[in-house]
């Protein structure tokens, strides 16, 4: 792993080992470049608190490990009197693990504000579905009359849910989503939901942003 940008201190990633800076070795968001998909060293990218997020027009992929960390307490999560009335009456019927990679593509499908187009490829989509099959994803998965009409994925990296990105094509279909995760995480001992990056709609939610060197501790312990 050899240094590319002294200022930011980015780092160019070995083809042949999976390490990744430390917190000590960061400065900027975007941490690293480079490397694979290998699940190995996807697992030790979350383990140190990093993730993909896209791979550039050279074919780079791009870590992050965010200066300042959107996370939520499960018990912390915010049910507004709207949404306890979906959760309650619209009928979503909610499981878990049921259709992992249709949850991904529909996450990469979705048209959202100020983006002009998806950071999930395919590659990212092979990446994660393999990361299921081997039993560190999971998805979340929200039904409407036996259609999927929402949901979450993310990796389970001890007791933080590392989440990647939801989907809704239902009103409240992915709060209702993120709603049971919280459920499941308090009912199972998972202590945080790494949210990644700072947006209104996970605020109003009940995320909040920490330092990253504080992410650093819980991660660690």
């Amino acid at each position: 792993m050899k240094i590319l940008d002294n200022e930011h201190k980015i780092y160019l990633l070995d083809d042949d080992n999976f390490d990744f800076p430390t917190l000590e070795m960061m400065d900027d968001d975007l941490v690293a470049v480079g490397g694979d998909f290998h699940p190995q060293r996807l697992i030790n990218a979350y383990e140190n608190g990093i993730f993909p997020w896209f791979i550039d027009e050279y074919n780079y992929i791009h870590w992050f490990s965010p200066q300042k960390r959107m996370v939520l307490y499960p018990n912390e999560f915010k049910v507004s009197k709207s949404l306890r009335r979906v959760i309650n009456n619209k009928g979503y019927v909610v499981k878990s693990n049921e259709r992992f990679e249709e949850v991904i593509k529909s996450c990469a499908n979705i048209k959202r504000k100020h983006e002009d187009e998806t950071w999930i490829s395919q590659e990212f989509i092979e990446a994660y579905s393999y990361l299921f099959e081997l039993g560190f994803a999971f998805s979340i998965e929200c039904y409407l009359d036996d259609e999927l009409v929402g949901g979450l994925y993310g990796l389970l990296i001890g007791d933080i849910f590392c989440g990647e990105s939801m989907f809704a094509k239902e009103r409240d279909a992915s709060k209702v989503a993120f709603y049971h995760l919280c459920q499941q995480a308090e009912q199972n001992g998972i202590k945080l939901i790494d949210c990644q990056v700072y947006n209104d709609h996970l605020a109003s939610l009940g995320a909040k942003e920490i330092d990253r060197s504080e992410y650093f501790k819980l991660l660690k312990n």
